[in-house]
């Protein structure tokens, strides 16, 4: 089944992580965001790939190239993001005159779930949730066909919500050309309901999925494929190092003595730990990244070249790319109330939903030493944090 893929979004809710990359880039374990759905959609049976991108798209096309495990990849670019149909619109010339799927490339399905989806002939993916007021929530005819969507209600029908994953028949390339939305977008969910007009829409039930919209879901993200990792030491490993569990240390890392890590956790190449530094939790130590003596990361995504300098206390926590915390620098990770740690998202401080969540900071920032930083901070591209300082607010 050809297959589309959106990748072109900036992704402004999950700032300051995407200001020089696009939020399809950002690690999920051992690949990219849009790497596990890509290769999710070739296990399932996509027989080629149409990926729509546009805000820094070269990153993405540099990362496939041409194909994935023997499946064409063909690029469509989206020069100006006005939603979802136009996204698929922009593929729509990449695409034979066959029936189709389209995927969200900042969204996690489960590989089953996935694989139901591509045997059907029109259809989409469906998820369960406490809350649907925040999503697209789907009307079904109570026998499994959906019958429709309703935009992020106050009163919701269901509580069962579109997954952004869809099967749709061919004649639906011809219905791309829809109107503006109150957002002012062009949005899929108008195809959706037409295709649910002429035609019955199966609603294929995930059993997980995440929508990776916000950095503590990228934090998520990791926990769910960390998770999935089996141990493999490949790595240079120190005889008085202690790997507990699923450990996957990669071929050109370093993990020195004294070092005790406790899986889910990857090293990935050319990062060093140690010597005595303590990880725990689902941790993602990028390529080049350094941990360094009597260091502790716990749950923690530390990106590509980023270094926490040693003594020093990182929990719950993203470091961008070539970050640096000197020596001393903590972050704290849970708040005295008890209650769940905010976040700023777009200007705004909206509850994360967690007890637990550090910081998050943007690429090439610098800390000096003995820096503290409080919980549900955020630090922009480039700060820069004098020795000594209390933070409490974004930087």
């Amino acid at each position: 089944m050809q297959t589309v893929v959106l990748a072109a979004g900036q992704g402004t809710r999950m700032r300051p992580l995407t200001e020089r990359r696009p939020k399809p880039m950002l690690p999920v374990a051992d690949r990219p965001l849009v790497g596990h759905t890509v290769t999710s959609a070739v296990d399932a049976g996509a027989s080629s790939i149409v990926l729509v991108v546009g805000y820094e798209a070269e990153d993405v096309r540099s990362y496939f190239g041409d194909t994935v495990d023997g499946v064409d990849i063909t690029y469509a670019v989206q020069e100006e993001q006005r939603g979802t149909a136009d996204a698929v619109r922009t593929a729509a010339n990449h695409l034979d005159e066959g029936p189709f799927v389209v995927l969200n490339g900042d969204a996690l399905y489960d590989d089953p779930s996935l694989a139901s989806l591509y045997e059907a002939d029109a259809a989409v993916g469906s998820y369960r949730v406490d809350d649907p007021t925040n999503y697209g929530v789907l009307t079904t005819d109570g026998a499994g066909t959906v019958t429709g969507v309703v935009e992020k209600p106050a009163d919701p029908p269901s509580d069962l919500i579109n997954t952004g994953a869809y099967v749709f028949p061919a004649e639906a390339q011809t219905w791309l050309d829809v109107g503006e939305s109150e957002r002012g977008e062009l949005e899929l969910t108008d195809v959706l309901e037409r295709t649910c007009g002429e035609y019955a829409v199966e609603s294929v039930p995930f059993d997980r999925w995440l929508d990776v919209g916000r950095p503590w879901e990228l934090l998520e993200a990791n926990e769910w494929k960390l998770d999935e990792l089996e141990r493999d030491i490949r790595g240079d490993v120190a005889d008085g190092a202690d790997l507990r569990g699923n450990v996957v240390v990669e071929e050109g890392a370093t993990v020195e003595p004294g070092v005790v890590i406790e899986g889910p956790t990857l090293v990935r190449k050319g990062a060093t730990v140690g010597p005595n530094a303590y990880i725990r939790g689902a941790t993602l130590v990028g390529e080049g990244a350094k941990v360094g003596h009597a260091v502790e990361v716990k749950n923690s995504v530390l990106m590509e070249g980023a270094t926490v300098g040693h003594l020093s206390y990182v929990g719950d926590s993203i470091l961008g790319r070539d970050v640096n915390f000197g020596a001393g620098t903590k972050v704290a990770n849970l708040r005295h109330d008890g209650g769940d740690v905010k976040l700023t998202v777009k200007g705004e401080r909206i509850s994360t939903g967690r007890r637990k969540l550090g910081v998050i900071v943007g690429d090439g920032t610098k800390t000096g030493i003995n820096v503290s930083l409080n919980a549900g901070v955020v630090l922009s591209t480039d700060a820069r944090i004098p020795p000594g300082e209390v933070v409490t607010r974004d930087r």
